[in-house]
């Protein structure tokens, strides 16, 4: 009954704390600054850390006093049966995406050659259609060189986590003069979160309002953004989860993401980061965190 219990728990763990981040560096983090005390200083990696403890108190409330009840043997079975869970539920994540994406792909895109559900080796830059949602929103996959670059992964274009790619974007295109603007506002996104946080097939109902209640407070739950990395995945041609893909390093972009909304740089960006969360909000109809 534990295990099942446990397992069933731990399923959260990657939605809403951490994409990558073992749960005992989390509690390891926090323990460091438990014995520091307030004037500790901390790395940013480690505030990261942090915060993922943080989030990670909130989606299971009774841990830390459970902690406290167990000898380490124990702890570490039930940290264990808690990994279990969250790679079960990313495993379920990334096969839902998986099929999900390429029909998407196929309805949104209308690619010349259809993406199978149940191939990812025609995806990535090998895809035209998956290429141009990949490619980084700087850069013009309509350019031939652009795409003999990346393709061929000349130095000159080297597609790296340091850039969003086009797929996050409204009309998956960006501003080349504001690339702030449209960010995050995609329909794959959108699509691909409901597929996640509600069901696959709330996925297709993309538009709409919702009522507005609790809308900035709905979303603090900015963790969630895993679904942003699954999507990438699901559109790349790598079989297996994976932490690098090329000179892609999706744990240094998920941490970018989430940044994004919880460090926002001066009242400026955090006014426009309010205004995001509102319009996610009203896409997905969020009612609780």
């Amino acid at each position: 009954r534990k295990t099942t219990y446990y397992v069933s728990q731990g399923r959260a763990i990657h939605h809403i704390v951490a994409l990558y981040t073992p749960i005992e560096d989390l509690i390891a983090e926090n323990d460091r600054r438990c014995e520091c005390g307030p004037s500790g200083n901390s790395t940013m990696a480690q505030d990261h850390l942090q915060r993922g403890y943080i989030e990670l108190t909130k989606a299971l409330p009774w841990l830390h006093d459970k902690i406290a009840c167990l000898d380490p043997e124990e702890s570490e079975d039930m940290f264990r049966k808690l990994k279990r869970g969250a790679d079960s539920a990313r495993g379920d994540d990334t096969a839902t995406l998986k099929e999900l994406v390429a029909s998407w792909v196929n309805i949104r895109c209308h690619p010349t050659t259809l993406i199978r559900s149940d191939d990812k080796h025609h995806r990535g830059f090998v895809s035209d259609a998956c290429g141009r949602l990949l490619c980084p929103a700087e850069w013009s996959w309509e350019d031939p060189v652009v795409r003999a670059g990346i393709c061929d992964r000349t130095i000159a274009f080297i597609v790296s986590e340091n850039s969003w790619p086009s797929y996050m974007y409204e009309n998956y295109k960006a501003d080349a003069t504001n690339l702030e603007h449209g960010l995050m506002k995609s329909k794959l996104l959108i699509m691909g979160f409901k597929a996640i946080f509600t069901s696959p097939s709330s996925a297709n109902e993309v538009d709409g309002e919702g009522n507005g209640a609790d809308i900035i407070e709905n979303n603090r739950c900015a963790h969630k953004w895993s679904d942003q990395a699954k999507i990438r995945f699901a559109l790349s041609s790598i079989n297996s989860w994976r932490a690098v893909d090329g000179d892609f390093d999706y744990q240094i972009f998920w941490t970018s993401i989430v940044d994004f909304f919880e460090d926002a740089p001066g009242p400026a960006a955090r006014t426009r980061v309010n205004e995001l969360l509102e319009w996610w909000t009203r896409q997905v109809r969020v009612v609780d965190c």
